[in-house]
């Protein structure tokens, strides 16, 4: 009995989607609407996590050593550093390559080459680029190296210059950025959301409006409440199963062409890339929410009919 009664509860909704083909339609586009909404707030979110890492990327923290600095004691340094939490990523560059840098950077510049070849000896020291795990974290690391505990009590000085006080406005700018866009782009996504569910499900409840009389007729004769609702919320799930795939359908050529634009504007994605490979990700939050949004607003406008 339970099989019949669910083969006749999703025939009943198939057939009311097609039948009732204007309202289907109104439902289909409203609901294609807000899942569009929803699929452009989680590009929208990627776009703005990849440049807010890419900022975040170009922001560090330099220590230089004085130039007699021994090597032992420059590695011990950088083990001790590695130990921090707050501490990624601590690149070393040697005196030598601090050099042929140097050289490189001003390779059109032959004064500073002859100058430079002029010296005794290699005049720069050795480098530490050291990247936080959070930008806020810099000044912990800043006044790591300015503690005894940098080298342990006892050992000679080394370090001839952390350059955190010249970059601390910028960091703390860039930690108020990424805050302040953090919280927006959540606000943002929430307001939309809210708004797309209150519109899908106005306009369900009147989709269903349009049944009220059938919805009386099935009360009267002894239908139950699952037997009366199911039809209803087999045509919300249809609504958001064809909505889900309308807009899979145009987010595909629309990133295509939105790919290169994103690529020169936001650095280091491509927006077609991110959708091509994150499609399972997409497709399951996109599909997800139709099923249920369309089920849970087709549930909730007929109860209104079945207390009547």
């Amino acid at each position: 009995m339970f099989w019949i009664n669910t083969k006749r509860i999703l025939k009943a909704g198939f057939v009311n989607f097609w039948r009732n083909g204007f309202v289907s339609f109104a439902a289909v586009l409203i609901m294609l609407v807000t899942l569009f909404t929803l699929g452009s707030v989680v590009f929208l979110r990627a776009m703005l996590d990849t440049s807010l890492q890419e900022l975040q990327a170009k922001v560090d923290v330099n220590v230089y050593f004085l130039t007699d600095a021994p090597e032992e004691d420059i590695l011990t340094l950088k083990k001790s550093l590695e130990t921090l939490p707050e501490v990624a990523l601590v690149e070393y560059v040697t005196r030598e390559q601090a050099l042929a840098e140097f050289e490189e950077r001003h390779a059109d510049d032959q004064i500073i080459l002859n100058a430079l070849s002029e010296l005794p000896d290699n005049p720069l020291g050795a480098v530490f680029n050291i990247k936080a795990r959070e930008p806020s974290q810099y000044g912990t690391i800043s006044d790591f190296l300015e503690s005894a505990a940098a080298l342990g009590a006892g050992q000679r000085v080394i370090i001839q210059e952390v350059n955190y006080f010249d970059n601390k406005n910028v960091i703390e700018k860039l930690s108020e950025i990424i805050n302040s866009a953090e919280t927006l782009g959540f606000a943002i996504s929430i307001v939309l959301i809210v708004l797309s569910l209150i519109i899908t499900f106005n306009t369900i409840r009147l989709a269903i409006y349009t049944a009220r009389e059938e919805i009386s007729v099935m009360r009267l004769v002894g239908a139950g409440s699952w037997y009366v609702r199911g039809p209803f919320v087999v045509e919300g799930i249809m609504y958001g199963v064809v909505a889900g795939v309308i807009s899979l359908i145009i987010f595909y050529p629309l990133t295509i062409w939105l790919g290169p634009f994103t690529s020169r504007f936001f650095g280091a994605i491509n927006i077609f890339d991110y959708y091509a490979d994150n499609f399972g990700q997409i497709f399951l939050i996109i599909m997800g929410a139709g099923i249920v949004l369309g089920a849970v607003s087709s549930f909730m406008a007929v109860r209104r009919y079945l207390k009547a």
